[in-house]
């Protein structure tokens, strides 16, 4: 009954902290620009960094908190462009001062359901350690006032570049408000989420960790190859102009010149929406030192790191270990919920 009510207030929440964009019902039509481009953003589409962005953060707005024995949980909206409001949740173990952060950002298509859950809660501040999650652009609570035409993929550099910035600003949040180790970050990224963790990694050296299962990347090949793309659209991502957009924001360019001091590459083999060509080419431009994890399918996935959350630890053990944090062994109903951790990528 509590994950059920903690769902219902939140969609109570979203309702009523959308951003309706009034001033501009009343602008002459012939003034506007054209809407959901890049002459009508604040961000700059083809950096990684913020440079050439003009993203200016309103005061967060704190939507719901619930204290439990074991953790903190905190859903707030940031924004910092007109029409994207980002429900933001920081989770934090009790009675850890200043804790390690790690931020979580899984794949296209996904939602922040999961950091409802207070099972799959205690699995990520587990040993001490704060979380931070939200989606990127487009996806779950960012979709919406767009055509349906107008989805991930087709705005890819769009996606890509703010969700990028995205990263960089959450990061400039979380150092404001000093009840976190920033000098202990890293982040975890699936699919789209990895792809996305890869370019702010290059742009950001706050992030000292990365963990990177299935990345998508190598745009041309992936953009032609991918289970993802609908057949019917997909010749509208292989022309020229499509691929010189987003030709700057390939990962596999990008994957060598991360700042991280630590990083993993997962690769699930039978994972079709990144090709087995792409897979490798994202093993080879690993940086030196990096680690690569390969499982025969989601099945082995799921045994081996799903299993307990054992995912999530890698990523821990390169941040360091919490001396005043709690050991905690997950139950039964923890690992229960580690295991559904993998999303669509």
């Amino acid at each position: 009954m509590r994950k059920v009510a903690w769902q219902l207030i939140a969609l109570l929440f979203l309702s009523l902290c959308s951003d309706f964009g009034v001033a501009q019902i009343f602008k002459p039509a012939e003034e506007m620009p054209p809407p959901h481009s890049e002459a009508n953003s604040p961000d700059n589409w083809n950096s990684i960094s913020l440079q050439g962005s003009y993203l200016v953060a309103k005061e967060p707005l704190l939507g719901l908190k619930n204290e439990e024995a074991d953790f903190t949980q905190e859903m707030l909206e940031v924004q910092w462009r007109d029409g994207d409001p980002i429900h933001l949740f920081v989770i934090k173990p009790t009675g850890v001062i200043k804790p390690p952060v790690i931020l979580y950002l899984f794949s296209y298509p996904s939602e922040t359901d999961r950091y409802l859950d207070d099972d799959f809660c205690r699995l990520l501040t587990r040993n001490g350690f704060a979380a931070v999650g939200f989606v990127p652009a487009l996806t779950g609570q960012r979709y919406h006032d767009r055509p349906m035409k107008e989805w991930f993929i087709s705005e890819l550099q769009e996606s890509l570049a703010t969700s990028t910035h995205d990263v960089q600003m959450i990061l400039n949040y979380l150092a404001s408000r000093g009840d976190l180790d920033m000098s202990r970050v890293g982040m975890f990224g699936d699919g789209a989420g990895a792809s996305i963790a890869i370019l702010a990694s290059a742009a950001d050296p706050r992030i000292k960790a990365l963990d990177l299962l299935d990345p998508w990347g190598d745009w041309p090949k992936w953009l032609a190859m991918s289970t993802l793309i609908p057949e019917n659209e997909r010749a509208n991502y292989l022309t020229p102009e499509f691929l010189q957009r987003v030709a700057g924001l390939d990962p596999v360019k990008w994957l060598p010149k991360v700042q991280a001091q630590a990083v993993r590459l997962q690769t699930v083999a039978n994972v079709s929406v990144t090709p087995k060509e792409v897979k490798e080419k994202m093993a080879a431009a690993l940086p030196a030192g990096g680690v690569t994890v390969y499982y025969a399918d989601g099945v082995v996935f799921v045994k081996q790191a799903g299993f307990g959350g054992k995912v999530f630890d890698w990523i821990k053990a390169q941040l360091g270990a919490n001396e005043s944090a709690q050991q905690r062994p997950a139950t039964g109903s923890q690992q229960s919920a580690a295991q559904s951790t993998r999303q669509p990528e």
